[in-house]
């Protein structure tokens, strides 16, 4: 997805337990027929592990003929992380990929020192009105990776590990959790997973990791006595062993890893460990240098000014 600048998500609610660091309300934006809620970059925390970028899409439906539309646009330093609970996106991009993506399943796209794609609904999602519903996140490439060659993998739901037992169930999208493997590769340790919970179930998140979060999608969950509803990332302090309780049939994201090695930056679509790199990929796309979507006509999304 292609990402504009706007005002930094608001810290949450003062109240929280000590494990808690920082709770993230994301900031709400309307791209036209769907909401879109993003919780990271936030002004108090940037990345948690490799994620630096975290979007809440949907849940919404379009009209009859129309549908998500985002026209081909670059990236680099980064890897895009698309899973879905309902809906389709069709996608394409410049190594020539062009496939559904579907609920369950994930999408990993690392543009290295370069790739451009576009998100469109199919002309027959179109045709019967579409949904969509889900996360899209960027991971931040470590810096032996940031000009490698763009790379793009589907995994569709069954390869991807499930978790079940207790009231709830954990579908790891990337890295390793709970003694379990994506088949994903990313190089850098992490993880990223969905969990659903029964009321009443209890999820238990060790510090296997330095850095964890916990995004609650829907329903509301309870930590050391503290209550966190819908649109709440919530970031943990290392060390610390959480136990997250469902008072409601709740869905939540975990996502985590060891810490980057060093900052980043990131301006629009572009995220890198130096700004001599995005000077320089601002002016490529400027220029037309990157290499087309070969399958998406002539339409992009112009370098913002």
């Amino acid at each position: 997805m292609s990402w504009q600048p706007c005002d930094d998500p608001k810290p949450g609610d003062a109240a929280s337990c000590d494990a808690i660091e920082h709770i993230v309300v994301p900031r709400v934006r309307d791209l036209g027929g769907f909401e879109v809620r993003r919780a990271l970059p936030a002004a108090a925390k940037q990345m948690v592990g490799p994620f630096i970028f975290f979007d809440q899409m949907g849940p919404a439906e379009f009209l009859i003929g129309t549908g998500i539309d985002v026209r081909p646009h670059p990236h680099i330093g980064l890897a895009t992380v698309t899973y879905l609970f309902d809906g389709e996106i069709m996608h394409r991009d410049s190594l020539g990929t062009e496939l559904p993506i579907r609920p369950g399943e994930l999408n990993l796209m690392s543009a290295g020192r370069g790739i451009v794609h576009s998100e469109r609904a199919s002309p027959e999602e179109r045709a019967k009105g579409p949904r969509l519903f889900g996360i899209q996140a960027w991971a931040a490439l470590p810096k032996s990776h940031e000009e490698g060659e763009p790379t793009f993998a589907h995994y569709d739901a069954p390869s991807l590990p499930r978790i079940s037992g207790e009231g709830k169930t954990v579908r790891l999208i990337m890295g390793s959790l709970y003694g379990a493997q994506s088949p994903a590769e990313f190089p850098q340790p992490c993880f990223y997973a969905e969990a659903t919970l029964a009321p009443g179930a209890v999820l238990p998140l060790d510090a296997d990791y330095d850095e964890r979060a916990v995004y609650v999608v829907s329903g509301e969950i309870d930590v050391a006595g503290q209550q966190f509803g819908a649109g709440r990332l919530l970031v943990f302090r290392p060390g610390d062993r959480i136990s997250i309780l469902a008072t409601s049939m709740a869905r939540l994201m975990l996502v985590g890893g060891e810490p980057m090695d060093g900052p980043r930056h990131i301006w629009w679509n572009f995220v890198s460990s130096s700004k001599d790199r995005i000077d320089a990929a601002k002016a490529d796309w400027k220029a037309r240098r990157f290499a087309p979507v070969p399958t998406d006509g002539q339409e992009f999304i112009p370098l913002p000014e």
